[in-house]
């Protein structure tokens, strides 16, 4: 197995669910380690440019006002297949296909508000680590 980094975030929908510690207890309970996290509420620009992969889609306005409607906690998972597992934990995209047990099963109304954001591949992951964290903000464990 891989030791990975991957970016997780608790979208609006989330935060507003107050289930930040429920996320956490599913995402360390599966061996994965929060070696960086932050809350903030994310600007246009800055949502805009986390996501300008899709700004060509149609959602892409939506997914920005979506993700700016509210604060979000980002953190950083390290792990074995960190990438692999969190999305797994995560579920699918849309919360009427998850699988039950998965956070997008359990919590998410909608695949427009589906609660949580992974990175999909480690190029993905790297990109998005360093858009909200410098490497002196990451505190990989010692002990």
């Amino acid at each position: 197995m891989a030791r990975e980094r991957t970016i997780s975030i608790i979208k609006p929908d989330g935060v507003e669910k107050n289930i930040i510690g429920e996320i956490y207890r599913r995402l360390e309970a599966a061996g994965l380690e929060i070696v960086a996290a932050r809350m903030l509420h994310l600007t246009g620009e800055q949502a805009g440019k986390f996501y300008a992969v899709h700004r060509e889609r149609p959602f892409y306005s939506d997914l920005v006002s979506y993700m700016t409607s509210g604060p979000v906690m980002v953190q950083i998972l390290e792990g074995d297949d960190a990438i692999d597992k969190n999305r797994q934990i995560m579920g699918a995209t849309d919360p009427a296909k998850a699988d039950p047990g998965t956070i997008r099963a359990d919590f998410a109304s909608s695949i427009e508000e589906n609660v949580v954001h992974g990175s999909d591949g480690p190029e993905t992951a790297r990109q998005e680590i360093a858009f909200f964290f410098s490497d002196d903000q990451i505190c990989p464990r010692t002990r």
